[in-house]
């Protein structure tokens, strides 16, 4: 189920104090760095990530490709920073 409006502002003011998890370096996109965001995700719900050495255009593409890959959502890239989310799919416990 998409977020609504108010859920992505209160996400972003949520993130704003929020440290950058996963850094995006040199070599990019690899399975290894894919695999460190989907455990933050997971363990997280609501992540920054930054992405160096990269066009605008290209870390627009890296974002998507995250989200698509990982079922995210991207709230926001501003510069080379990127908030990340995912319903945690961990059962509560009761």
């Amino acid at each position: 189920m998409p977020l609504t409006t108010k859920e992505k502002q209160a996400l972003k003011a949520k993130a704003h104090h929020l440290k950058p998890i996963v850094i995006i370096g040199g070599k990019g996109l690899t399975d290894t760095v894919m695999a460190e965001i989907d455990r933050a995700l997971y363990d997280h719900e609501l992540i920054k990530i930054k992405i160096h050495g990269q066009e605008k255009d290209v870390r627009k593409a890296v974002c998507a490709d995250i989200c698509q890959e990982l079922n995210a959502e991207l709230l926001q890239l501003i510069g080379n920073t990127g908030i990340l989310f995912r319903r945690s799919t961990k059962k509560e416990a009761h």
